[in-house]
């Protein structure tokens, strides 16, 4: 028996439905992480070199936020609904109930290898599901303190961690799970789904893109260059959020590059100084990293390790549109700067490209924000921020078109790993007999009914 039929065998039986049992769980998980928090911070260290601050902001700690309203709401967002009832069903009473899945494959990548695992095993414990978890090959340390801490916590008839490479994604894909959340690049998402079509089981996409940065004549260039420069270089710009590219109005062009060079400095100078930067992770991705910085011309930045495989936060600008650099998402620490004249330049510029997963516009003008907002297609984004809206349990988060589908977080996460199921509870005291005859009266009568 493979661990798909054992998942299922346990969760026909009925016990992940119960809603305390649920909330035991994700508390026994909240509990878990906090035990293990020394050796997953050690953990991202050793894969990634991040900070025991930076990790824990951007791995542990929405965590431990994104359990908490889980946990809160969940009795609330479990309950059936009661919906209205139509003129055409006088006597019946219609419910919705919200059913799990069942078996959930959850693919998590290596730029998050923390948080990016566990956020959605939150969303399918609270969904009433049994999950498999795949972590990512390229964070080997992250995934094995992930595997040693579900495994001492949790049953694998309930929830596991399977290790392993690419081959095992794809012996995974091959059976029939009932549903699957995939993190991770476009093109893997499309062999994802080719391979959730032959089942014809639901997925959630959470994919990437390039996502913009606007800054308008009217921003607030000091906030805007300090969000913008923390946003793009965290982690070494492997964020599916981070900014790609920046679009920046030419009258105030150069002051904003005097203030993103100040705050690159102030921010990341001394952690690349003492080697406390992140690094790419690994040789392959650094090495397509380093091929960029030679198609444009580099305007802050541009230092390379490659014993530690690290790049400093870098600048270019003078980029082709035609080059590498910007046919596919960076995924790294170069971010290229353009000015435009004309809004409406950028907006048609950025309508050619594939639906970016976010889009950051800077600006004090309604007008501006509003055109940006509506004019332009991407899955979520902020208003004088940089990612901070994946970071609050209140707002879904997710892509369109090729920057993914589906959406999670907070009640959304809810909903992904959740079934909706319709019924109709009718009524036995009475039987209208209009449904079952005919001839024109009949006619005038369902006529009049139904256009009610």
């Amino acid at each position: 028996m493979n661990i798909l039929e054992i998942q299922k065998f346990f969760f026909e039986k009925g016990q992940t439905r119960n809603i305390d049992f649920r909330i035991e769980q994700l508390e026994m998980l909240k509990k878990a992480i906090n035990s293990y928090e020394d050796q997953l911070l050690e953990a991202l260290k050793n894969d990634l070199n991040k900070t025991s601050e930076e990790a824990f902001l951007t791995e542990i700690g929405p965590v431990y936020q994104e359990i908490t309203h889980m946990i809160k709401h969940l009795p609330d967002w479990a309950k059936r609904e009661k919906v209205k009832t139509a003129h055409s069903h006088t006597g019946s009473k219609g419910y919705i109930y919200h059913e799990p899945h069942g078996v959930c494959l959850i693919i998590s990548p290596w730029n998050y290898p923390f948080q990016l695992a566990v956020a959605p095993l939150i969303g399918s414990i609270g969904g009433g599901n049994c999950s498999v978890l795949k972590p990512s090959e390229l964070t080997p340390h992250t995934s094995a303190v992930l595997s040693k801490m579900l495994k001492e916590h949790f049953n694998e008839e309930y929830i596991t961690v399977i290790e392993g490479d690419a081959e095992t994604s794809q012996a995974l894909l091959a059976q029939p799970f009932d549903y699957i959340f995939f993190t991770g690049s476009v093109a893997v998402g499309k062999k994802v789904m080719e391979a959730a079509a032959k089942h014809l089981t639901p997925v959630t996409l959470e994919l990437g893109g390039k996502s913009p940065a606007i800054v308008d004549k009217t921003a607030d260039l000091h906030l805007s260059a300090k969000r913008i420069a923390w946003g793009k270089f965290i982690n070494a710009g492997q964020t599916c959020v981070a900014p790609d590219y920046v679009y920046v109005h030419q009258e105030v062009e150069q002051e904003f590059m005097r203030l993103l060079k100040k705050h690159i400095k102030q921010l990341y100078d001394q952690s690349w100084d003492k080697e406390r930067y992140p690094t790419i992770v690994s040789k392959r991705h650094y090495e397509r990293l380093v091929g960029f910085l030679d198609d444009g011309h580099i305007e802050i930045g541009g230092g390379v390790q490659e014993e530690r495989l690290a790049i400093m936060p870098t600048v270019v600008t003078g980029v082709s549109w035609e080059a590498p650099v910007m046919q596919e998402e960076i995924f790294g620490p170069i971010l290229p700067l353009f000015s435009y004249s004309d809004l409406n330049d950028v907006i048609v510029k950025i309508r050619e490209m594939p639906s970016p997963l976010a889009l950051y516009v800077f600006t004090e003008s309604k007008d501006v924000e509003e055109r940006c907002i509506h004019q332009l297609p991407f899955g979520g984004g902020c208003v004088n921020d940089t990612i901070m809206h994946l970071a609050t349990p209140y707002l879904p988060f997710g892509g369109k078109g090729t920057s993914g589908m589906g959406a999670y977080h907070g009640h959304e996460s809810f909903r992904s790993f959740t079934v909706k199921k319709s019924i109709l509870k009718q009524t036995t005291k009475f039987d209208l007999p209009l449904r079952y005859k005919q001839g024109p009266l009949v006619m005038k009568l369902l006529r009049k009914l139904f256009m009610k």
